[in-house]
């Protein structure tokens, strides 16, 4: 049903194969589904290059390119190329040498590899800027050009006269002196995990503005990061083009290891620096001639883009898992999606009325980002699937802190949950989820406390079960019965629990808190009429009152 495609991720994308499956599309919905990826793709080139607003994370953006490239692979018939980037109007000019962009490496392991091949290999952050080439002649700055295509772009050449962070005269005399480099927005100890800001769209705006105001022009920096037709080595075109007045060794370093490319990574990453960037850029010391570049990326430097704070990822699944309280959060299941170096898999929808408003099905297209700098959350639904599948979807109202308390159909979830929290409570030690749902499905637990009866020849006779490990849960069970008053109570699910006194445990028992009303339960501290109702409520329940009865037969403390 599924053919696979593996896609490289050019220049504009992220490096690496990433796998990405065929849809089971017909043609028809394969055409509708790659015109409205690609018109959306289009969108964000049309906000980026002429409004200098970056309306999506890079992340996003390569995701959608290579999601789209598959599809175009997928279904050829349907296939539709992307729009040239929109240009600002003006003279364009011809780059002396091409800009080649850069393949962007996935993940570590793709890092590594590429660390293997031969040679010295140096280590630069990846400004977050404009890319430019500037000319020199005999000395004397000639022209600026904004990076375009990678082979020809605007003529920046007034801007760059206004800019004192550029050399207006450079001693090298020679008839032709080309450098790359990366026009940024100065900043003051500048965090990049703390967020991106707005230095590039700061300095791209003033780039394109007609006029350079003078607080712009003193607010942009350059960093140069080649000399296309320099010295050989990164040494000596270090050592030149301090000469020249660009010097950037502060921020070039050697690295001979995986382990010293994240230590720069991470550092700046978490570390203050002068300028916003994106990732760091792997540089073999000695590369190709100028003359032989072209407008794609090269094999002697490459890129690796800092964690993803935000991804595009593909719904492939949602499940509606009820909780012990009978609260039922959506957990959607996403194609293999890479988030601060971490693959995702699964994420919750953090509430059912969250995953209702944003209505997520399978196809759909999610921005997640983290909350708290660790945890996945769904920020908005990016591109939803045109044909929405029906789900097995439950009544939020059939559920709720009273249902549940035996394994019947449509109930397992629940169940299950409260054989955790029991369990848990009880510190039952080697009871995991899995454990607890073969005994479920062996069919031995029809109601909460079915397992303080299960002899060994039982257990043993559970899939995963031998003697040893069916002698290790009785002793689970027999220590269990032994817990105090208070645990049980909280094993068993009882409200409020933790606002409830030391005395009123040690005076207490199960029948003195069933009879408790509503107006005996408020005389205690944090207890107010809802709190009061819901443990007069819990405790008079009729599963409640039997597994009282059960347990007061086992003997169990302030049961008997």
């Amino acid at each position: 049903m599924f053919a696979v495609f593996f896609v490289l991720f050019s220049s504009a994308g992220a490096g690496n194969a990433l796998a990405i499956e065929c849809p089971d599309w017909t043609a028809s919905r394969a055409e509708r589904e790659i015109n409205r990826l690609a018109d959306q793709i289009n969108q964000w080139d049309q906000a980026y290059y002429l409004e200098h607003q970056s309306l999506v994370g890079d992340a996003v953006y390569d995701r959608a390119q290579a999601v789209l490239a598959a599809w175009n692979r997928c279904f050829p018939e349907q296939s539709r190329a992307l729009e040239p980037p929109p240009r600002q109007a003006g003279s364009l000019l011809v780059h002396p040498v091409a800009h080649t962009g850069l393949r962007k490496l996935r993940d570590a392991d793709a890092v590594e590899r590429w660390l293997q091949r031969d040679g010295d290999i140096w280590l630069q952050p990846k400004i977050d800027g404009v890319a430019v080439t500037l000319v020199y002649r005999r000395g004397l700055l000639h022209q600026m050009i904004s990076r375009g295509d990678g082979r020809s772009g605007q003529d920046w050449t007034r801007h760059a006269r206004r800019i004192p962070a550029i050399q207006l005269e450079v001693p090298d005399q020679r008839e032709e002196l080309v450098l790359q480099g990366e026009i940024y927005w100065r900043v003051e100890n500048h965090v990049q995990a703390e967020g991106g800001g707005k230095a590039r769209g700061l300095a791209s705006g003033a780039m394109a503005s007609r006029v350079l105001s003078l607080s712009q022009a003193q607010s942009l920096a350059l960093f140069v990061w080649d000399w296309p037709n320099g010295p050989a080595t990164m040494p000596e075109r270090l050592r030149a083009l301090r000469a020249l007045g660009y010097d950037v060794s502060d921020y070039t370093h050697r690295v001979r290891s995986l382990d010293e490319v994240r230590r720069w990574r991470r550092h700046y990453y978490e570390s203050p620096q002068p300028f916003a960037t994106d990732g760091v850029v792997l540089r073999q010391s000695e590369r190709p001639a100028g003359d032989s570049w072209q407008p794609q990326p090269p094999e002697w430097a490459v890129a690796w883009k800092h964690p993803a704070a935000t991804a595009l990822a593909s719904v492939v699944g949602v499940q509606f898992p009820v909780g012990r309280t009978g609260k039922i959060v959506p957990v959607v299941e996403v194609a293999p999606t890479l988030l601060d170096d971490r693959e995702i898999r699964r994420v919750s929808a953090g509430s059912f009325e969250r995953w209702q408003s944003l209505d997520i099905r399978p196809g759909d297209q999610l921005r997640l980002t983290l909350a708290g700098q660790t945890i996945p959350q769904i920020r908005d639904v990016v591109l939803p699937a045109l044909e929405r599948t029906a789900l097995p979807v439950p009544d939020p109202d059939a559920y709720g802190p009273l249902t549940c308390w035996q394994p019947e159909p449509g109930c397992e979830d629940q169940f299950l949950a409260r054989l955790l929290w029991l369990g848990k409570s009880l510190k039952f030690r080697g009871m995991g989820e899995a454990r607890w749902r073969s005994l479920q499905e062996t069919g031995l637990l029809t109601d909460l406390l079915a397992w303080t009866s299960l002899s060994e020849k039982q257990l043993v006779a559970v899939p995963g079960v031998g003697p040893k490990r069916a002698r290790q849960l009785l002793d689970n069970f027999n220590r269990a019965l032994a817990q105090d008053f208070r645990s049980w109570m909280l094993a068993l699910g009882m409200p409020s629990i933790h606002l409830l006194p030391e005395a009123a445990w040690r005076q207490g028992s199960f029948s003195i808190f069933s009879k408790r009303g509503e107006k005996d339960w408020r005389q205690f501290p944090g207890i107010g009429p809802q709190r009061a109702g819901e443990l007069v409520s819990f405790l008079r329940h009729e599963e409640v009152q039997l597994l009282g009865v059960k347990l007061q037969s086992l003997g169990v403390a302030g049961f008997r």
